[in-house]
């Protein structure tokens, strides 16, 4: 019998076994089923009596009802004047640009790694398309010398 541990490499990506795929989609955890179960119908009587504690100074009711009513946000639109995009070397007085509203407060440092990664992308696409163009002319002038 092979110890799965030493052959762990081998079942990378196949961890159940033939014939079994696991949990199936949508199923859900006992402990979950049955915490829901003593929850149901009593979760306004349980909101009242957070936001009571809340209204109380209970401090961890008060922030989990402000979590509730006010959740932190993951991400806010973002803007600033970035100068048109059309080629690779655009992208570094783009970069610059982004830098200069993160210096003036406009931008958080995580905004700009955001916006920063975003170009980066749009530079490698750019550049896969002129090099695309570039092959393209290459193998065109490559035909018309064979003939």
């Amino acid at each position: 019998m092979t110890d799965r541990r030493k052959s762990a490499e081998k079942t990378r990506g196949r961890p159940f076994a033939p014939g079994n795929p696991g949990k199936p989609k949508g199923a859900r955890h006992k402990t979950t089923l049955a915490i829901e179960e003593l929850l149901e119908g009593e979760a306004a009587a349980i909101g009242r009596k957070c936001v009571e504690k809340a209204l109380d100074g209970d401090s961890a009711a008060l922030r989990l009802a402000m979590e509730r009513l006010a959740p932190v946000r993951k991400g806010r639109p973002v803007r600033f004047t970035m100068p048109p995009v059309a080629s690779a070397a655009d992208v570094v007085t783009a970069i610059g640009s982004v830098l200069h509203a993160v210096a003036e407060g406009d931008l958080t440092p995580d905004e700009a790694a955001t916006l920063s990664t975003i170009l980066e992308a749009k530079r490698r696409a750019i550049e896969i398309v002129e090099i695309e163009r570039r092959v393209g002319e290459l193998e065109a002038l490559l035909e018309r010398r064979k003939l």
